[in-house]
């Protein structure tokens, strides 16, 4: 394979963190993630997905969830396309103490290096008729997609109810290698 070729490749290290959530309807939280990239992209280093322990929201005026949980990646790739996305699923336990998406969300790693603090919209998936909202109340089983990686897709999600909810904050300091002998430019 040419990413095997000594310099074939450009290097995208990203390392920060999970630094926390703002969802005020809730109480505890926790939080999965997962990265999602092309075809043409390798971890050459870290974890591709992990969860951070609950946290219970802080008890100041900000009244936010703090879970610092540590994000270490390092990819390989010949192609920009298909750039990495950091996939987040935010889980709650509801009244009966089952766990239950509290939000989706998903956005690119950055593409230029420096650091960076980014606020992740989250959104929950919605029931699509009255009756369904009603059987997933009485059953406490709320929509939610079978594999979180879905929200980086565009396919299917034109048909998806949701609704907004919370925002969790990733910070994340980015180092690029060799962009620029592949013909990019990676300044701002």
């Amino acid at each position: 394979p040419p990413m095997e070729a000594s310099g074939s490749a450009f290097l995208v290290l990203v390392a920060g963190q999970l630094e926390g959530a703002d969802f005020p309807e809730h109480d505890s939280l926790y939080c999965k993630y997962s990265l999602v990239y092309g075809p043409d992209w390798v971890v050459a280093a870290g974890l591709e997905e992990g969860a951070t322990q609950l946290a219970r929201k802080s008890q100041d005026a900000r009244g936010v969830f703090a879970w610092n949980f540590p994000i270490d990646v390092t990819f390989k790739s010949t192609n920009p396309f298909g750039w990495p996305r950091i996939v987040v699923s935010v889980y709650g336990l509801d009244a009966f103490g089952r766990d239950v998406v509290r939000g989706y969300g998903s956005v690119h790693l950055p593409t230029v290096p420096g650091r960076k603090k980014v606020k992740i919209a989250m959104f929950v998936p919605q029931a699509s008729s009255r009756l369904q909202q009603l059987t997933s109340w009485v059953l406490g089983q709320r929509p939610e997609f079978i594999d979180a990686r879905f929200v980086a897709q565009g396919q299917g999600r034109e048909i998806t109810r949701v609704r907004s909810q919370g925002e969790v904050t990733l910070s994340v300091q980015t180092i690029l290698k060799d962009l620029r002998k592949h013909g990019y430019v990676t300044t701002v």
